[in-house]
């Protein structure tokens, strides 16, 4: 089973890299703000997001040309949020996957307007998408400007940077990782679903999963900011305490993070059994989401 999900990870990371650098050549704009467009999404990275919404779909659909323009959306709305992250006014980071970020190649203002490209070119995506009916674009432009806006990753992003230097509860941290982290993801496998002509119970129950998979996914980056390998995850470890970032180790201590951890892994499962989808690449992914290394 574990080789089955490698292959369906590595080629549908392969194919959605592909399919994200034939769409940013073919555009016809200002050489340097392709450049920077295409310095950020041609560092590469784990492609989650996309690959997510794509099991999504596969749980209950078949022709997955229905979801390709949806998921490199998806990912080049992740990838703006990454470069913005990374700028001085927010993280201040010099390194992204192993690489100098985006600002430090370019500059902060052309940084910021890649970023902002990608964005605002993610929508157009979708409603030139000719797989989708109207309605289908409507509705899931809707998610995706909810999950990535001032109710979703936005709102995350602020009150992390405002937790920082704080003391905040564990319900807190929750609310910040659910909202800056939850959110995509939540909006990737729900879109994936309903593409595939899920239910909406099923959908719904997928709901219940992918709030937890997003914490599950939050929990590991915050345990391998303290075990990671430097060389792996891109960064150097204890960025986050050296930020005095809010992070579950911070606040359950190391033991406490991986018991929580096993805690969401046990819920997002109950779930996906009740969503009928336990035979899915959903199940694998979440044992991966887990137990990745980087």
């Amino acid at each position: 089973m574990q080789q089955k999900l490698n292959d369906f990870i590595n080629e549908n990371k392969s194919m959605i890299q592909e399919e994200m650098k034939t769409h940013m050549h073919n555009l016809d704009i200002p050489v340097r703000l392709k450049k920077s467009m295409l310095y950020s999404i041609e560092a590469g990275g784990k492609r989650l997001r996309p690959i997510l919404l794509l099991a999504g779909f596969k749980a209950y659909g078949t022709n997955i040309k229905k979801v390709l323009s949806t998921a490199i959306a998806l990912e080049m709305i992740h990838t703006y949020s990454l470069v913005h992250d990374d700028l001085p006014a927010m993280d201040d980071d010099d390194l992204r996957r192993g690489q100098p970020t985006n600002h430090k190649v370019f500059d902060d203002a052309t940084a910021i307007l890649a970023g902002d490209a990608l964005l605002t070119y993610s929508f157009e995506l979708i409603t030139n998408d000719p797989y989708l009916s109207d309605t289908q674009k409507v509705y899931i432009i809707k998610l995706l400007t909810e999950a990535s806006g001032p109710k979703g990753m936005v709102a995350g992003q602020i009150l992390d940077m405002e937790a920082e230097k704080k003391e905040i509860n564990l319900q807190e941290l929750e609310t910040i990782h659910t909202l800056k982290t939850g959110e995509l993801l939540r909006f990737a496998i729900r879109s994936g679903a309903y593409i595939g002509e899920a239910t909406n119970a099923q959908v719904e129950y997928l709901d219940e999963f992918a709030y937890y998979l997003g914490l599950i996914f939050q929990v590991q980056d915050d345990i391998l900011d303290v075990t990671g390998d430097p060389d792996k995850i891109g960064k150097p470890v204890g960025s986050d305490e050296v930020n005095q970032k809010n992070t579950y180790p911070k606040l359950l201590g190391l033991d406490g993070a991986i018991e929580k951890k096993q805690y969401y892994v046990k819920m997002a499962k109950r779930a996906l059994e009740n969503a009928n989808a336990e035979t899915s690449y959903l199940m694998l992914l979440t044992d991966y989401f887990s137990n990745r290394d980087y």
